[in-house]
């Protein structure tokens, strides 16, 4: 079965759980981002769909909330820290470099899916600010200086994974 194929069979068993009311949309949206990890445009208008809206309807909801995402997150999502502290100690120049050294922007995935930006209002962890945390693991006191240290394991792990499958290739 293919992912897409996956997706529009979970969606139809979250949609079955559901009474055909709109005052469900948002608890549709999270259900579904919650199961495929994004809401995708073919999921918006099903949700409409269902609940007799229009497209424009739901997508104005979905937009109007910042907890919900239309793209996929990388392998390695990328989080940085704009509250009060983290800002004040430089969290703008830190996803500055972040987002030169990734070549992708807030809200963004990268191409070959392995890095995904996000910023958010706080993290909690002020006494560590600036922080950034890339796949759940904290980066504390970071500088523009030190966000390609930060990135190198995971390329590591992303340059190994990749040339691991060229080598299977060849030998096939």
């Amino acid at each position: 079965m293919t992912e897409e194929e996956q997706a529009r069979q979970a969606l139809g068993e979250i949609l079955g759980r559901y009474k055909k009311d709109r005052k469900n949309l948002l608890p549709l949206l999270q259900e579904v981002q919650t199961t495929l990890g994004y809401l995708p445009g073919k999921a918006l208008q099903e949700i409409a769909d269902f609940l007799e809206m229009s497209d424009i309807e739901v997508w104005g909801v979905a937009t109007f909330y910042n907890q919900f995402r239309f793209a996929p997150l990388g392998k390695y999502h990328t989080v940085v820290c704009m509250g009060t502290a983290c800002h004040l100690a430089g969290g703008r120049l830190i996803l500055d470099a972040l987002e030169r050294e990734l070549g992708i922007k807030v809200g963004e995935t990268a191409e070959d899916g392995n890095f995904s930006l996000e910023r958010v209002a706080c993290i909690g962890c002020c006494m560590l600010a600036p922080v950034v945390v890339i796949k759940g693991k904290i980066h504390p006191k970071m500088t523009p200086f030190k966000v390609e240290e930060a990135l190198m394991p995971y390329r590591q792990s992303t340059e190994d994974a990749s040339s691991s499958r060229e080598d299977r290739k060849s030998r096939t």
